[in-house]
């Protein structure tokens, strides 16, 4: 049986990449933090792991590396979906103004 400890951070980036997937669409900005997160603190389980990788045990090494994945997904996503709604407040914006100026005074 495996006795080894678990990474510290490791279920943190996985809990934080999962959430920051479906939270993409919260206007790009919840995804976008958790997504950040996910990232930094997968990736300082990987480096403790890759500093004394037989203290700890390989199913916590999956979920850092499961956890930065799913955080870098989750920040493409919400940065594209970030990058979508200023583009359609910019064609509203323009539309609504170019309305407002055709009408008659």
């Amino acid at each position: 049986m495996d006795y080894r400890k678990n990474l510290p951070y490791s279920t943190v980036s996985l809990v934080l990449g999962i959430i920051s997937i479906p939270t993409c669409f919260c206007y790009g900005i919840v995804g976008l933090v958790c997504g950040i997160l996910a990232i930094k603190y997968g990736n300082k389980a990987i480096k403790m792991y890759k500093y004394n990788p037989e203290e700890y045990s390989s199913g916590s090494i999956g979920n850092a590396k499961a956890g930065k994945i799913c955080g870098i997904v989750g920040l493409i996503l919400s940065i594209l979906f970030f990058l979508y709604m200023l583009v359609v407040i910019l064609i509203y914006g323009v539309a609504i103004s170019a309305i407002l100026s055709n009408l008659p005074n």
